[in-house]
């Protein structure tokens, strides 16, 4: 009887420790599905009406990299490089904001944030690209100097246009507002599941020891 309820035990934390790792994983990819129902404008691309998966495969100094997938994610669509974006207030669901485009042109996507997270990603454009929307938008779109290539990805200098097509340093363009900053700091991060397998974990032995009170008693 002892055996075979130490076995349950280990199995109950086994299980969990699956669940919270599994969590924890989808939260740090950030994956989400989105659907479209129009076309829309991606860094170099154009992707048709339809539902994608995003993924966040890196995040490092002042850039990340975003997968975009099909839906059931078999199939990968392009990469993107990003810079952070930040808003005041987090929501419970994905957010995707566009930009202005000239008429007759898909929406372009500007930002993706990702559910409970006062901060979000900003898709950084071809330069080309960059400048239109800028002028469209009348405001500053981060930019790539050259196109990146897979080995480039991680260090292809990157700026901001403005509208009136000059270059700037992305910290200046972009940085985020006091009011941001002072917010983020004051946010908790977001919750780990390593205290609620502690938690489980601990539940379960007492629960053990409980029954086998319980067993050696009667």
């Amino acid at each position: 009887m002892k055996t075979k309820f130490v076995g349950l035990l280990l199995l109950g934390i086994v299980l969990c420790g699956a669940f919270a790792t599994r969590t924890q994983s989808q939260t740090f990819n950030k994956r989400t599905k989105v659907t479209f129902n129009q076309p829309v404008a991606l860094p170099g691309t154009t992707l048709p009406a339809g539902t994608y998966t995003l993924t966040m495969l890196d995040s490092f100094a002042n850039r990340n990299i975003v997968q975009i997938w099909n839906a059931d994610k078999t199939e990968l669509v392009t990469t993107i490089l990003a810079i952070p974006n930040y808003r005041l207030e987090p929501t419970d669901e994905t957010v995707i904001e566009f930009r202005e485009r000239p008429t007759g042109r898909p929406q372009a996507v500007k930002a993706w944030f990702y559910p409970g997270y006062s901060y979000g990603i900003e898709f950084v454009y071809p330069k080309e690209e960059a400048i239109q929307l800028a002028k469209a938008e009348k405001e500053p779109v981060p930019a790539e100097e050259v196109l990146p290539t897979p080995s480039t990805m991680k260090t292809v200098p990157l700026i901001a246009v403005t509208p009136e097509g000059e270059e700037e340093a992305l910290a200046r363009a972009f940085a985020p507002p006091e009011t941001t900053k002072e917010v983020a700091q004051t946010l908790p991060r977001t919750a780990s599941p390593l205290p609620l397998i502690g938690l489980l974990g601990l539940t379960f032995v007492l629960g053990g020891l409980g029954l086998r009170r319980f067993a050696t008693t009667r």
